[in-house]
């Protein structure tokens, strides 16, 4: 995922090791006869560097945690931890490379957006093929809600289990609120009031009153926080019984919000769009007053302006950040007909094909997704949303924010296409907000995107007209 990480353990990638260690359960290739079963999990976390907390926690608490819990049960098992520190990317081709050679960890994490392209290639398979019906009856599975399921599932076979998931709000700054008048308990229910609202922000003298992520700087970010919540909005997917949204009249849409944003209103900052470092720098405006509203995730809130670790610290983010749900263009608009909408990431934790030992692999995998374990890892400040219910209920008590996507965002979300094509069809997305934040009108820009479109996913014939 091109995104920004949302923190520790939701979507950290954790993957494969970066070492050809070896690989899928040692040497021992021992277990039935009494003798020591070597494990090992790898994660692109590692300790004082990427994802430090995560490595702390598999390496300080899961590891020793399991070995007891097996050693009570009559069996050796030994866990090895293997950390990383690299870049997303880099990292999913290393493990590609590893699945492909029959090597990597026993245990291990891809991005939910890999699943069907990893499950296509063979690298992962079904979890009731590796492991057998202890799979299915899995505890955990009757805590996760369906939605949240669906991450992990690829043609109706379960893959992997959830380890996490998000959902994106409007949030909005609440001083900037009042200076222009409006509600500190402000939920839009149309694309218009927010353009309305972002009109009184303007007058109140807000330099950047809606930002709304556009352009190939962004990335991913664009796609996610951006033109497939607005998508939905419109009632529009990107990809819908095999069909891709071609220039759709909802792309166009889509399209047309962000001229308004950017073709010269001065609701948003065009420059923004442009810069290698836009987004980073509008987490910055937003935490210094400057934005008014902002389309983020839930990591803006946990990992950015969190006061006490956040890469743009804001001190009175609990009194002065607000957030409400997206809403559809119109009401009722939306996919499926709703009013409100949001995307949702996630991350997938899975047993590696080629484990010696698959049975013991899935063990120590779902001990990690145990709700002790899931206390534990989200203790101290590292609070997230877990894929568990039962979960979420204790540890998400005295967070609202969390709890508001939990309880209001989560059943209505919707996902991205979990293809192997999608990260190319993703990058025309971005480059069709491009066009328009350089100036292009929206049925230029779609039709531009349409023919783009048709060279990715193999023709016009797979896009739906």
């Amino acid at each position: 995922m091109g995104l920004r990480r949302r923190s520790v353990g939701v979507v950290a990638v954790l993957t494969a090791s970066g070492l050809a260690l070896t690989a899928c359960g040692g040497s021992s290739g021992g277990g039935g006869d009494g003798g020591t079963i070597e494990l090992t999990i790898a994660q692109n976390a590692i300790a004082g560097g990427k994802n430090a907390r995560a490595a702390e926690f598999v390496a300080n608490w899961v590891v020793p945690k399991f070995e007891a819990a097996q050693k009570a049960k009559g069996k050796d098992v030994k866990v090895k931890f293997v950390p990383s520190g690299v870049d997303d990317e880099q990292y999913k081709t290393k493990l590609s490379l590893d699945l492909k050679s029959g090597k990597g960890a026993d245990v291990l994490d891809i991005d939910g957006i890999w699943a069907g392209e990893f499950a296509e290639a063979g690298y992962i398979k079904p979890l009731s093929e590796l492991v057998g019906p202890e799979a299915d009856s899995w505890e955990g599975w009757a805590q996760i809600p369906e939605s949240v399921q669906g991450l992990a599932t690829y043609n109706g076979k379960k893959y992997a289990l959830p380890i996490g998931t998000d959902g994106r709000v409007l949030y909005f700054s609440k001083p900037l609120f009042q200076k222009a008048g409006l509600p500190a308990d402000w939920q839009p229910k149309s694309w218009q009031e927010v353009l309305d609202a972002g009109a009184k922000l303007k007058t109140a003298g807000v330099p950047v009153p809606i930002q709304i992520n556009a352009g190939t700087a962004m990335g991913e970010a664009t796609t996610m926080q951006g033109v497939l919540p607005l998508l939905a909005g419109a009632g529009g997917e990107i990809q819908k019984d095999g069909k891709w949204a071609g220039a759709s009249q909802p792309v166009k849409d889509v399209l047309g919000l962000y001229q308004k944003l950017y073709g010269g209103s001065g609701l948003g900052d065009p420059r923004l769009q442009q810069e290698a470092k836009g987004r980073d720098k509008s987490f910055q405006q937003f935490a210094s007053g400057k934005i008014g509203i902002l389309l983020e995730g839930d990591y803006f809130w946990r990992g950015v302006v969190n006061p006490k670790d956040g890469v743009a610290k804001m001190a009175d983010r609990d009194q002065s950040v607000g957030y409400a749900m997206i809403p559809a263009m119109e009401p009722g608009k939306g996919i499926r007909g709703q009013d409100f909408v949001s995307m949702s990431g996630g991350a997938l934790r899975t047993v590696n094909p080629n484990s010696k030992h698959p049975k013991e692999a899935f063990e120590l995998l779902a001990f990690t997704l145990s709700p002790e374990a899931l206390k534990e890892e989200t203790k101290n400040g590292n609070v997230r949303i877990t894929p568990r219910t039962d979960v979420n209920k204790e540890i998400l008590a005295g967070e609202p924010l969390l709890t508001f996507i939990s309880e209001k965002v989560l059943p209505l979300t919707a996902y991205r296409p979990p293809v192997a094509v999608y990260p190319q069809v993703s990058v025309a997305l971005q480059e069709a907000t491009a066009a328009v934040v350089g100036g292009k009108t929206p049925d230029e820009a779609a039709t531009a995107y349409q023919q783009k479109l048709e060279g990715i996913v193999g023709g016009a014939g797979n896009i739906a007209s």
